[in-house]
């Protein structure tokens, strides 16, 4: 930013013209925190700003710009929404080709968590909705064509049984649930699984009735929990140590 160099500025960041508004996102939002716009005769800059005093691994302040507005007019004033968010997933999802060509997307109603392919059926996608929706596509329509509800957010993941595709499994909350698409569009069945919040849902590859669950890192482990369908008890428990960081 253009400023008296008499003043011996502990860092500087380069500007088209004059800056005649700064503001600082003042929003405890996670990492969107970090953002800080300025205005000039004809633009916006967003950009994050980092500290040392917020970041041991910043060396003095880190800057970085993420997006310049042009729009022909001189900026005096600039608000920030309380809703401003960085780490929010984009709300589409986007099939490619082989060769990178983009052959469909689909607008989502919020992030997608899983992505699914129908195991038989090449021309069929799961997307799982972190609100709680699990949406079945068909590629060569680019239509929805079914949809199932957990009633209990956030979906975190979900995936397609490959020895049954007409279950569906996934993990939302502290519970994992259970869907047959051929009855409801709601869980046949649910269990609370982690205390910790359920992270992860994966089926086994060679039976129906099993699959696993994990649940959010602790500081110091990661429970990986197993599952039957016809036993009400957990089968198998993993408990993984995490080792601390060292720097280097």
């Amino acid at each position: 930013m253009k400023q008296d160099s008499t003043r011996n500025a502990a860092y500087t960041v380069d500007c088209e013209d004059y800056v005649h508004v700064i503001k600082f996102n003042p929003f405890d939002s996670g990492d969107a925190c970090s953002l800080i716009a300025y205005g000039g005769n004809n633009y916006v800059v967003v950009g994050t700003c980092r500290f040392q005093e917020e970041d041991a691994e910043v060396e003095g302040m880190q800057y970085k710009t993420l997006r310049t507005f042009h729009h022909g007019i001189r900026v005096d004033a600039i608000a920030w929404s309380p809703e401003t968010r960085l780490d929010a997933l984009p709300p589409q999802i986007r099939v490619w080709d082989l060769e990178g060509n983009e052959k469909a997307h689909f607008v989502l109603r919020s992030p997608g968590m899983s992505v699914c392919w129908h195991p038989d059926e090449a021309f069929k996608l799961m997307v799982a909705e972190k609100n709680g929706t699990i949406r079945f596509y068909d590629l060569i329509t680019q239509q929805a064509i079914l949809s199932l509800e957990c009633e209990q957010t956030p979906l975190m993941s979900a995936d397609w049984c490959l020895k049954n595709t007409l279950k569906i499994g996934a993990v939302a909350g502290n519970d994992w649930l259970i869907w047959d698409i051929t009855c409801s569009s709601y869980p046949q069945d649910k269990r609370p699984v982690h205390v910790d919040r359920a992270r992860l849902f994966r089926w086994s590859r060679v039976n129906e009735n099993l699959f696993a669950t994990t649940g959010y890192p602790g500081k110091t482990t990661t429970q990986l929990l197993v599952h039957h369908l016809g036993h009400p008890q957990v089968n198998f428990e993993f408990n993984y140590i995490q080792k601390p960081s060292q720097n280097i």
